[in-house]
């Protein structure tokens, strides 16, 4: 039937292109999808010391003195004062050879939301850094010490103290419950 109506082979033809179109517009279940829905679940968790989210980082290394009135150096970043005030410590993960602890000192316009920009000194490197999802944990809200999670602080730069130490001036271990070793 299909074979002999032109009628009929006109109509088919709208309506595959009709269904295709249909197909081809609609949102499905992909993992961009459900990697997109994960991201909003954690991002909305509340900035809390101790919490750990997902931020998206920058890098920048221009300027000579931050919002805080510190000149720029390594070992600092911008945030958005309403989720990360000035005086905050964040310990940043899954960036490679950037992780490590950083000082929330400055503020930037283009920094809304959940978004860091870690201070580099090299702007070819900071180019090379571009756009990224890190997580990061919350160590202090602001300079208030009340607002920290102590434990976590403590632990994280005994960790750093140990690593920076030159290993060939000790013969024997750091005992880090000594206080005159800390």
């Amino acid at each position: 039937m299909l074979a002999k109506s032109f009628r009929w082979r006109v109509v088919v033809a709208a309506v595959a292109a009709v269904a295709l179109v249909v197909v081809a517009e609609s949102t499905l279940l992909d993992s961009r999808y459900a990697a997109r829905n994960a991201l909003v679940r954690v991002s909305t968790a509340p900035a809390e010391p101790g919490a750990q989210l997902r931020f998206i980082a920058t890098a920048y290394c221009k300027g000579t003195i931050t919002r805080s009135g510190i000149p720029v150096r390594s070992g600092m970043a911008a945030g958005d004062p309403s989720i990360l005030p000035l005086g905050s410590v964040i310990r940043v993960e899954s960036a490679g050879a950037y992780n490590g602890l950083y000082t929330i000192l400055d503020t930037g316009p283009a920094i809304q939301g959940r978004m860091i920009d870690i201070y580099m000194w090299s702007c070819y490197e900071a180019l090379a850094f571009g756009r990224r999802p890190l997580d990061i944990t919350i160590l202090r809200l602001g300079w208030k010490p009340v607002d920290s999670a102590s434990d976590r602080i403590d632990a994280a730069f005994r960790q750093r103290e140990r690593e920076w130490r030159p290993k060939s001036l000790y013969s024997r271990p750091l005992n880090l419950n000594d206080p005159a070793e800390r």
